[in-house]
């Protein structure tokens, strides 16, 4: 619990003073006041997030973060868990589409085990992924908690060691995720922290139809009545009815916070665990960054309950970290905006009457 509690107690909300100065040189920029509207907004966040007028986003990283989960034994997927590992093995050999847009937007893919059911032993002693499993995938969520408290910490702790290794050389994450079944633990996890109807959240997934979707809502309510998550403890959501990966993208997203960078999150897999996140500390919402609403129904109450309005809508629900790729493009838009353009006084340009 160490490093869990040093992280969460090391974060502190953005810096007003670097808000203020970004917002006063963009209130100068030579363009009619606030022009380019939300990048502007996204300018002062990020000079506010890390405490600079020249913010750093240069070296980049989604991290995807891969795990199994025993709820599919109540086949609320149409995918067989065996998908997992072999997706897991596409993103090292560079063919999904995450590796195609994290090339286009120049970000690393680093892929990592929390908990796939299949032996990647070869792929960690390569060095192809970061090897972080807990266990063979969690427990069956519909029949008792998905995991041990325990192994909430450590899938969180994991995901913070993760991103801690990678501070001195990564200046904004990005999360992605892989698990066959996953959207069922998030489904469970929004409808837990946020009371929303678990008929309101529950979407199709990867494809299920009317059926096969009522099937899911009634596995999403037996396992929320049979574990009775409590809404004031993330850690106990997490192990009642979350997963590996989920918790530790909650761990990215608290240890980004805690060193003072943007952590851009992807769909609905990654905000249920921002969701953890911010039941775990709050604070951590001045950091992140939003990046697509996904067609899954619940993203946009996680959206409000996070307070978080995403940069794109583009009807997307692939995952991988799709969504946080195309959005490091916008985020190093909104720096060059508040570095590069020129104000008034700069440019010898006459301000508007005020």
């Amino acid at each position: 619990m160490r490093i869990f509690q040093q992280t969460i107690d090391s974060i502190t909300p953005q810096s007003t003073t670097y808000r203020n100065k970004a917002k006063e040189r963009l209130d100068r920029l030579t363009m009619p006041h606030w022009a380019l509207g939300r990048l502007m907004d996204l300018a002062v966040d990020l000079a506010g997030m890390t405490r600079s007028l020249t913010p750093p986003v240069s070296r980049k990283a989604i991290l995807t973060l891969a795990g199994d989960h025993g709820v599919t034994e109540e086949g609320v997927s149409k995918f067989p868990r065996e998908v997992t590992p072999q997706m897991v093995h596409n993103f090292v050999n560079g063919g999904a589409g995450i590796n195609a847009l994290a090339a286009q937007a120049g970000a690393q893919v680093l892929v990592v085990d929390m908990g796939v059911a299949a032996d990647l032993s070869d792929l960690a002693v390569s060095g192809r992924i970061i090897p972080k499993k807990i266990a063979m995938g969690t427990a069956n969520m519909a029949q008792g908690p998905a995991m041990t408290r325990d192994q909430a910490v450590q899938s969180i702790e994991a995901g913070i060691e993760v991103a801690c290794e990678l501070e001195d050389t990564i200046d904004i994450f990005g999360t992605g995720d892989m698990g066959i079944g996953n959207t069922t633990p998030s489904t469970a996890i929004v409808a837990a922290l946020t009371g929303a109807s678990v008929e309101e959240v529950t979407g199709r997934g990867t494809g299920l139809n009317d059926g096969q979707l009522q099937h899911k809502i009634d596995v999403v309510k037996k396992s929320l009545a049979v574990n009775t998550p409590d809404p004031s403890d993330g850690l106990d959501v997490l192990s009642k009815v979350g997963g590996f990966e989920i918790g530790g993208i909650a761990g990215v997203i608290l240890s980004a916070a805690a060193q003072e960078k943007p952590v851009i999150i992807d769909g609905f897999i990654s905000t249920a665990g921002a969701l953890i996140a911010h039941a775990i500390n709050p604070e951590v919402k001045d950091y992140i960054i939003a990046a697509h609403r996904s067609v899954e129904p619940g993203h946009k109450i996680m959206h409000a309950h996070l307070g978080c309005d995403p940069l794109l809508d583009l009807s997307m629900r692939l995952g991988e970290g799709t969504g946080a790729a195309l959005a490091m493009n916008i985020v190093e838009a909104a720096v060059r905006v508040l570095t590069d353009v020129a104000t008034f006084e700069e440019a010898a340009v006459s301000d508007s009457d005020k």
